[in-house]
């Protein structure tokens, strides 16, 4: 029995050896100065702009404080974090006495239109009467007189039931575009006036950052044209929307907008905007994940002819989004190493591998 578990003991560490060999193949061919496994890109003539960072704020394009339209007390208001659709009651004001003024305008009518159908046919039968009895043409203009103001009636009663049906339907407070509720400003039982603010609604999906720059930046910054910004070490490329031609005469500065796809930072997020600081001009550039960065300086490994790493000291320069401007001895077309550059050496033979 003994025999038979330090024989398994055996098995199980000759297949763990043999499995760490086949798993490491790279690391054990590196560290015995073989080729190295690596990722390559190339390099290549982009326009760019050198930059300056601004500070800017995530804000919604649908930013509304609902107000109450009648007066009333407050039956429902939506939770904090609802997610409404456009037209979706949000709060709901108590419509009693309108109903009951609704159902006393409906009898107005009705006794109006009854009025104006006696007045009508009157109407007729007078006209008749007209033609063989002179007192009857006196009865006629009468009729007529009393049933263009029966009907004068009939219109202000349909009137005033319109208007008392607008207030009732008013008395739902609804959102006027898809959002989330992101405040309560007052609560159910509460008497709302018109014109009180209720709740709050944002639209979390069209989203827009707001900036100011210098006023020397103004002439670089056009309509429709891509900015980097940041926040946290998260980027994204929003699109200049407007820029308002108008400076600010204490801090001299001017103000943009821009649209950013999607949801990419919550509202309300301060942030950092690339604003280009003057014209583009044709540079060299790599990956930032190029770049190698040492005690002696910043380099880049770039992989000959022969498939040997060469590292080439550079300086840098304007960065945009994932590329940056290099100045040294790298020719458009060169392929650097953007993976597995940290322990790489001069001349050492390298790996390329897919991707």
């Amino acid at each position: 029995m003994f025999e038979l578990e330090e024989s398994i003991k055996s098995s199980f560490a000759r297949c763990g050896l043999a499995l760490l060999l086949l798993a490491l193949p790279g690391l054990v061919a590196a560290q015995m100065g073989g080729p190295a496994p690596v990722k390559v890109a190339v390099a290549s003539i982009k326009d760019m702009a050198p930059v300056t960072l601004v500070p800017g704020t995530v804000v919604s394009r649908n930013d509304a404080r609902l107000s109450a339209e009648v007066e009333g007390r407050l039956l429902r208001v939506a939770d904090v974090g609802t997610q409404v659709t456009e037209g979706q009651s949000v709060a709901e004001i108590e419509g009693t006495a309108l109903r009951l003024q609704m159902t006393e305008l409906e009898a107005q009518v009705t006794r109006a239109e009854a009025r104006l159908r006696f007045l009508v046919s009157e109407e007729k039968r007078f006209e008749s009467l007209a033609q063989s009895n002179l007192a009857a043409v006196t009865q006629l203009e009468q009729t007529q007189s009393d049933r263009d103001v029966a009907r004068g009636d009939l219109e202000v009663a349909r009137a005033r039931l319109e208007q008392t049906a607008d207030k009732l339907d008013r008395t739902e407070i609804r959102a006027p575009f898809a959002g989330v509720v992101v405040a309560r400003l007052m609560t159910p039982g509460e008497r709302a006036i018109e014109g009180s603010n209720v709740v709050r609604v944002v639209d979390q999906q069209n989203l827009e950052v707001i900036a100011r720059a210098p006023l020397e930046h103004y002439p670089f910054v056009q309509r429709d044209q891509l900015l980097t910004v940041s926040a946290h070490g998260a980027t994204s490329l929003a699109r200049v929307r407007t820029v308002v031609a108008v400076g600010d005469q204490n801090t001299h500065q001017f103000e943009l907008r821009l649209d950013l796809d999607g949801n990419p930072f919550p509202v309300g997020q301060t942030l950092r905007v690339s604003i280009p600081t003057s014209d583009s001009r044709a540079v060299l550039t790599v990956p930032r994940d190029a770049l190698v960065l040492r005690p002696d300086g910043q380099s880049v490994f770039i992989i000959d002819a022969n498939d040997a790493a060469q590292q080439i000291t550079v300086t840098v320069g304007t960065g945009q989004g994932d590329d940056i401007e290099v100045v040294g001895d790298v020719a458009p077309g060169d392929r650097v190493v953007v993976r597995g550059n940290e322990r790489l050496k001069s001349g050492q033979a390298v790996t390329i591998l897919d991707g």
